[in-house]
């Protein structure tokens, strides 16, 4: 079965940095696509940055230069580095994989972002 969980969330306060971290377990290869959205309160969930199995990085444009996604294949582990955080970036954070047809969430990691 395939589970994802997510940690680092957390409190800081705006310009602050943060690192999400989500463990995939389920696999026996590396070609999947994993990443994370979120979805701020009264917001749709939104698509944040994607990687792909042989490490190329995908951004929503207004994370661009702020943060960066990276995949360790051999601990089946994304991370989201979040850099000059704002107060809009306040959201949990889904790690998300996709494979084929399907796709899988972890359960949520919550980020607040103080001004």
């Amino acid at each position: 079965d395939v589970q994802l969980q997510a940690s680092g969330g957390g409190l800081v306060q705006a310009g602050e940095s943060l690192r999400l971290s989500c463990t995939a377990s389920g696999f026996g290869h590396d070609d999947y696509s994993i990443g994370w959205y979120r979805q701020a309160p009264g917001k749709e969930r939104e698509g944040v940055s994607c990687i792909t199995g042989d490490g190329t990085a995908h951004y929503a444009d207004s994370m661009k230069g702020r943060f960066t996604i990276s995949r360790d294949n051999a601990k089946n582990t994304v991370y989201l580095q979040m850099n000059s955080l704002k107060p809009e970036d306040t959201a949990v954070y889904y790690c998300n994989l996709r494979v084929f047809e399907y796709a899988y969430w972890g359960q949520g990691t919550l980020v607040t972002v103080s001004s």
